[in-house]
């Protein structure tokens, strides 16, 4: 049941931020990503792990998304405001860090699906919230499609390799539990 609970309330708070970005309002997004976030916190046996992957996870968007804002590939609906990308993008970012060891587990062991998932995956997570609600613009497409896959695959490498580490031993945890 907390697979499910994860799952849809991941895939609610995304539509609540990328929806609520798109009609100029970012705190209705930022509420339900760390609202989505401390539910999962304070329910979940691995809270310190969880926060390592949250506080990567915002390094990462923060870079990310910042870096596609900066350069102007990429435009933001809701921009402000902005940490330097906007924070319902940040807050999201947070959100799914909350799902890794939770619903997306099994991409723990199988860091090179994760890879691929993120190359592919984030990308079309940001084209869906440009076509389907435009919330965000592809100024330069060829450019912020490629930064994008290239930044998510990263990401996931990066998390999955933090997630996988046991912080009471510093080894490498080789299998996952289901």
């Amino acid at each position: 049941m907390r697979f499910w609970i994860n799952l849809l309330g991941y895939q609610a708070a995304w539509f609540v931020a990328v929806g609520f970005a798109a009609r100029g309002l970012a705190w209705p997004g930022i509420v339900a990503c760390l609202g989505f976030a401390a539910l999962t916190w304070w329910q979940s046996p691995r809270r310190r792990s969880d926060l390592r992957l949250v506080a990567a996870a915002l390094a990462c968007g923060l870079l990310l998304d910042g870096a596609l804002a900066a350069t102007g590939w990429l435009a933001y609906a809701a921009p402000l405001p902005a940490l330097p990308a906007p924070a319902w993008i940040v807050a999201l970012w947070a959100a799914f860090a909350m799902t890794l060891q939770h619903s997306m587990q099994w991409l723990l062991a199988r860091p090179l699906a994760a890879v691929l998932f993120g190359a592919m995956g984030g990308p079309l997570a940001y084209s869906g919230a440009a076509r389907g609600f435009d919330a965000v613009v592809f100024n330069m497409p060829l450019q912020a499609t490629l930064l994008l896959g290239f930044g998510w695959g990263f990401a996931m490498w990066l998390l999955v390799a933090i997630a996988r580490v046991d912080p009471a031993t510093t080894l490498v945890q080789r299998e996952v539990s289901a």
